[in-house]
C-alpha cells in the first residue's frame, strides 16, 4: 500500500516536524503560562498549604497559652531577655507550641508564635513610651 502524496518524501518529514514542534510548544506554553504542574509539584504545594493552615491555627493558640500564665510578667521578662533569633527555641522549650495531645512541638508554629509575641511586646513598648 502506497502512502498518499502529502505523506510521501518531504511532506512526511514536515508533518512529523510540525507535530513535534507543536507538542513541544504546547507543553512550553502550558507549563509556563497555562498553570500546568507536575504531580510532585502539586503535592509539594498541597503540603505547604496544609502546613501553613496548621500554623495559622496553632500560633494564636500558642500566644493565648503564653498570655494566660499565672506569672505572665516574669515570662515576658524572660522572653525579652532571649535573643530574637532564639525566641522560637524558647517557645518550644516552654511547651506552648506543643499541640494538646502531642509529644513534640510544632516548629513552624513556634516560629510564628515567637513573631506574634515579639510584635505584641514591641507594641506594648511603643505604647509605654508614648505615655
Amino acid at each position: 500500500m502506497a502512502l498518499p502524496a502529502f505523506l510521501a518524501g518531504d511532506s512526511l518529514v514536515r508533518l512529523v516536524q510540525g507535530t513535534v514542534f507543536g507538542v513541544i510548544g504546547t507543553m512550553l506554553v502550558g507549563f509556563t503560562w497555562g498553570g500546568w504542574t507536575l504531580g510532585s509539584t502539586a503535592e509539594k504545594m498541597a503540603q505547604e498549604r496544609a502546613t501553613a493552615a496548621v500554623v495559622d491555627v496553632l500560633a494564636p493558640a500558642c500566644v493565648q497559652r503564653f498570655q494566660q500564665q499565672p506569672d505572665l510578667a516574669a515570662q515576658w521578662a524572660a522572653f525579652k531577655k532571649v535573643n530574637s533569633w532564639e525566641r522560637d527555641s524558647f517557645i518550644v522549650k516552654s511547651g506552648f507550641a506543643t499541640p494538646i495531645g502531642s509529644k513534640t512541638a510544632n516548629e513552624p508554629a513556634a516560629e510564628k508564635c515567637a513573631e506574634l509575641l515579639t510584635d505584641i511586646m514591641e507594641k506594648q513598648a511603643a505604647a509605654t513610651t508614648k505615655s
